[in-house]
């Protein structure tokens, strides 16, 4: 009851300074508008980090990087072989803890074309059926490559929905969904058929937006155009790249692309670009690498030219980045709320002067020094609490304009443990800013108080 009181006297003498009290709490509603917003802009980017590694494969894929050979290995640098099908073959045949083996051959720079539409594709491979596995790609119209596709490279081809959109039309910009299947297109001036059509792949909060739009639109509410997010890409990086993918059967990119050479070289070129594992025991990922390591050595005659690069590094980089994201917002956000306390701290102390009569009175009738100090510190618990729940209402706004203003696939998220934080937080800058004001009164003896003047 005693501490209910206490408030509510708080409460009173905010409300009977409204001007003063708004410009003392200014100080802390800025720190937690701040403190708030920081943490929700690095919630986004680390959900749009870890969406980008689960789009690209998953924690559990592992690479296969061309390398230089190890110094001592210098003069055997003119044999290495590089990554080939006999690699891929081996893996499969004599390293057991290895689950899935996707071979790729990748063609650089190739525009792709239909009529007088063209685009150039994120990635155009020559894959096996692995790489749906390995990439988490799912065919949603048509379907993949078979045997017979890659034993007589066939000229067909499975494409990702932006592709579709560049060389048939988006659906939202011609009323309809078109699902190309047998359709011709130019792959350098080649022809292929497109037999298969993936998903659209968006991340998480272009589909709550997206699922938002499909609901007002069902509804008859007009819905104002789609606005563009992440790099002028739908979806950002990783889902724009899957969405601009090309597939061909590998031996039909070997065939029509490399056998010829490359850069016009006429020596036929069987390395592959990109070589991608799934052990098949995460639990024993080292000694899945290191049996990899041995056939992979045998394969190459002792001559080292290739390393693994594991997701595992990914993981430690995008919490490193994280970590010290939050720490640099953490120490801006804490010194904007620190200004707040000092803020509240001046205005204590200039409050006390002029209640020091009242100071006296509340003594004479028999208040202790202790309640002198516990409502003084009351009272600067209450503004500081006060400006925190401000700035939570603040920050709401702020994250609101920032997506309006610079909209990403990586929107800002609020936390309620930010919000909580930042609450508890303001709390605690306003008792300790209150504690020199309260020390204070409470030290006045009630004679002394009651002659002031």
């Amino acid at each position: 009851m005693i501490l209910l009181n206490s408030i509510l006297v708080g409460l009173k003498e905010i409300w009977a300074h409204k001007s003063r009290s708004l410009l003392t709490m200014l100080g802390i509603i800025l720190g937690v508008t701040s403190l708030v917003g920081m943490a929700a802009i690095i919630q986004g980017m680390e959900n749009g980090m870890k969406e980008t590694m689960i789009a690209m494969g998953g924690v559990d894929k592992v690479l296969v990087r061309s390398q230089a050979v190890p110094a001592w290995q210098d003069h055997l640098a003119d044999s290495a072989p590089g990554r080939t099908l006999v690699d891929v073959m081996a893996l499969k045949n004599s390293a057991p803890l290895i689950r899935l083996v996707s071979p790729e051959m990748e063609l650089n720079n190739v525009s792709i074309s239909r009529g007088e539409k063209r685009t150039e594709p994120s990635e155009c491979v020559g894959v096996w059926p692995a790489v749906l596995e390995m990439n988490l790609h799912t065919v949603a119209h048509g379907r993949f490559f078979n045997e017979l596709d890659e034993e007589q490279a066939r000229p067909v081809c499975v494409i990702g929905t932006g592709i579709r959109d560049e060389l048939f039309g988006r659906p939202d910009e011609i009323g309809r969904e078109i699902i190309p299947l047998g359709e011709q297109i130019l792959i350098e001036d080649q022809p292929f058929i497109i037999v298969g059509m993936f998903q659209e792949y968006i991340g998480e909060q272009e589909a709550k937006e997206k699922a938002r739009q499909k609901e007002l639109k069902d509804k008859q509410e007009q819905v104002g155009p789609k606005r563009s997010r992440g790099w002028g890409r739908r979806g950002g990086w990783a889902f724009w790249r899957k969405n601009m993918t090309v597939y061909m059967p590998l031996n039909t990119a070997w065939v029509r692309f490399r056998s010829g050479g490359t850069a016009g070289s006429g020596i036929p070129d069987p390395r592959l670009t990109d070589m991608d594992l799934k052990v098949a025991d995460f639990s024993r990922l080292e000694d899945a690498l290191q049996q990899a390591r041995n056939v992979m050595l045998l394969t190459h005659q002792g001559i080292e030219d290739f390393s693994f690069e594991t997701q595992e590094n990914q993981i430690e980089n995008i919490n490193k980045q994280i970590k010290n994201a939050r720490l640099s917002g953490g120490i801006i956000a804490g010194i904007s709320l620190l200004v707040g306390g000092i803020g509240i701290m001046n205005i204590m102390l200039a409050s006390i002067n002029e209640r020091v009569r009242e100071i006296g009175i509340c003594k004479a009738v028999g208040a202790t020094s202790a309640n002198i100090f516990i409502q003084i510190l009351i009272e600067s618990a209450v503004i500081a609490v006060i400006g925190g729940l401000m700035g939570l209402v603040f920050s709401e706004l702020f994250v609101e304009l920032l997506g309006a203003l610079s909209p990403s696939s990586n929107s800002p998220v609020i936390t309620r443990n930010a919000e909580l934080i930042a609450v508890a937080f303001s709390a605690a800058i306003g008792v300790a800013a209150g504690i020199l004001p309260a020390i204070k009164a409470a030290r006045y003896s009630p004679i002394e108080a009651l002659r002031y003047e």
